[in-house]
């Protein structure tokens, strides 16, 4: 188990892999645990799963237009999301509230009050609101959040809309962005694809008995990405961001002030590699995108002409690899394309679209499924998954450019792998807390079963990682915590404990623990760790869309079990 200096230890009860077609339709999560030599009685909670209403109002799910009303499907039922996201703890005065979001188009968050047993610890819900997002232009595919140091909720929006693609005349894109026209009433034309795409941050006031309040902001000095998650680090001024999807990059933000993510300068990595072994390891560079605050993108927005990308840069076409005089080659988010920025448009393309322009000025956009991002403050390393290490990872993938190949890994992993980044102070940058180089810690094992075991379907280890997706880090007692977001790797997902101090590189299970398992086609969404609400601690976890992503013939006709969970593991003592 886990040991600090001071004779801190963690244990869970290990939950096995699902052998049975029974125990692979339910929950299964660590019924105890061990800390500091005492036992307590855990187990996996839910506070709401998807359709439910409290006081008889609010569906939990609910998708709602700019007025605020529900939207129906063509069957004429009121539609509910199943694909449930990241559920936040923020204690306010002497109440306990959770801002909790939606994986969607358009986006949907919920605020609820919780009680809070004292004797116990168990949590329940009290009352629940709809969060209106109509002052941010709407929500957009709310993927994995985070806490800040100041207690206000920090939501991504995932999967940006490509502003390249759209027809000027129909507001076309894709099927995957015009079901966001439903929050206008189905008007395609009233929407720009640059809205979305933002880190939010979420600020909720209680005063007295009185009802809530929640205030949003958009981040647009952040730069806009596939956002996974940000996370600010101790100093409330830097905050590191993931990147989701294919030939993607990683970021760090530098606020001008501590507790304000309003303006500040932004930084894309340049992987400089060491190794090519295993998932890989290289020294950061980090490359300037220069300052800029809300209030300057903000700008762009509110002339009469909203932008567009042929504002921001001039295309050409590319000959096999090369591009004409005066334009750069790049390779982003499966985009091989011959950019330059127009005059003046600097500021405007580094935030608008930071991925572009991050492959402009010299940045790496090679990653694969860049996933969680969490820090332990007494080891100083971050910790980012990699749900899968190949593609523009690969070495002379197609995904890549011949001239542009920082990622070199030998062979591609399909269960993927979490990475390890020592920070350390960087005066030129103006941070304490600046990764220098990142480092394969623990990769999932590829592997193969007979068709007649309970793991036929699997292509990674019962045993190890699959798809890792996101983290949490148990402060004190050397533990990260992983969260799987895998179809084929395992057929139930895991939410994992990993021992720091019993990781073998030479071992692909060394120091890891099943903790939960969740249902056919499920997937374990923002596993994350409060250390002490009120004297106890919880691990929070959702169940997202319950056979949606595999497996969806086994569920019976009629069957309410596609709904999601959301809840929490727990609870446990203060661990503070």
């Amino acid at each position: 188990m886990p040991t600090d200096p001071v004779g801190k230890s963690l244990s869970f009860t290990a939950v096995k892999a699902p052998e049975t077609d029974l125990e692979k339709r339910q929950i299964l999560a660590s019924p105890s645990v061990e800390v500091d030599g005492e036992t307590y009685e855990i187990g996996f909670h839910t506070l709401l799963r998807s359709g439910d209403a409290v006081n008889g109002d609010v569906v939990f799910g609910q998708l709602v237009d700019k007025m605020g009303q529900p939207l129906y499907g063509n069957d004429g039922k009121l539609s509910v999301t199943d694909s449930n996201e990241h559920t936040s703890l923020l204690p306010i005065g002497d109440r306990l509230f959770s801002v909790s979001q939606m994986e969607t188009r358009p986006g949907a968050m919920f605020l609820m009050e919780l009680d809070q047993n004292k004797q116990t610890g168990h949590l329940s819900v009290k009352d629940l609101w709809q969060i209106d997002q109509s002052g941010v232009d709407g929500g957009w595919v709310h993927c994995a959040a985070s806490v800040t140091p100041w207690n206000t909720h920090l939501a991504s929006e995932e999967y940006e809309p490509d502003a390249s693609e759209r027809d000027p005349v129909t507001g076309e894109i894709d099927g995957y962005y015009e079901p966001m026209a439903d929050y206008f009433g189905g008007d395609l034309t009233a929407m720009n694809p640059y809205w979305w795409g933002w880190n939010i941050e979420i600020a909720v006031a209680a005063e007295g008995d009185s009802a809530p309040t929640s205030d949003l902001v958009k981040h647009y000095a952040m730069g806009r990405l596939a956002f996974e998650l940000a996370y600010v680090m101790p100093d409330e001024k830097t905050v590191y961001m993931t990147d989701d999807g294919t030939n993607v990059g990683f970021y760090m933000f530098v606020a001008d002030t501590a507790g304000d993510l309003s303006a500040g300068n932004l930084y894309a990595a340049k992987w400089n590699q060491t190794s090519a072994a295993g998932i890989g390891e290289a020294d950061l560079e980090w490359i300037s995108l220069g300052h800029a605050s809300n209030s300057d993108i903000e700008a762009l927005f509110a002339s009469p002409d909203e932008p567009a990308f042929a504002d921001l840069f001039e295309t050409a076409a590319m000959t096999g690899e090369d591009c004409p005089d005066g334009f750069t080659a790049t390779a982003s988010n499966g985009n091989k394309e011959c950019l330059k920025v127009k005059p003046g448009m600097e500021l405007a393309a580094s935030r608008l679209e930071t991925r572009r322009y991050a492959a402009l000025m010299g940045a790496t956009t090679e990653f694969r499924k860049e996933e969680g991002v969490t820090f332990d403050p007494d080891g100083g390393k971050l910790y980012v998954a990699m749900s899968e290490v190949g593609r523009g990872m690969e070495d002379n993938s197609s995904n890549d450019l011949s001239t542009i190949n920082h990622v070199r890994i030998a062979e591609a992993n399909k269960c993927g792998g979490v990475y390890a980044l020592d920070v350390a102070a960087d005066a030129g940058i103006g941070s304490d807390y600046v990764a220098q180089n990142m480092k394969g810690l623990i990769a999932g094992q590829p592997a193969s079963y007979s068709a007649d075991s309970p793991f036929a379907s699997y292509s990674c280890d019962a045993d190890g990682l699959a798809n890792p997706d996101n983290v949490t880090f148990i402060t004190g007692y050397n533990t990260l915590v992983i969260g799987e977001d895998t179809g084929s790797g395992h057929q139930n997902d895991v939410i994992w404990s990993l021992n720091l101090d019993q990781v073998d590189a030479t071992d692909f299970s060394a120091g890891l623990t099943r903790i939960q398992t969740t249902p056919y086609g499920s997937e374990t969404t923002s596993p994350y760790w409060y250390p002490n609400v009120n004297g106890f601690a919880y691990l929070m976890s959702v169940v997202q869309h319950p056979y949606g992503e595999s497996d969806s013939g086994k569920i019976p006709d009629g069957s309410l079990d596609h709904r999601a969970y959301t809840g929490y593991i727990g609870p446990f003592p203060a661990m503070d």
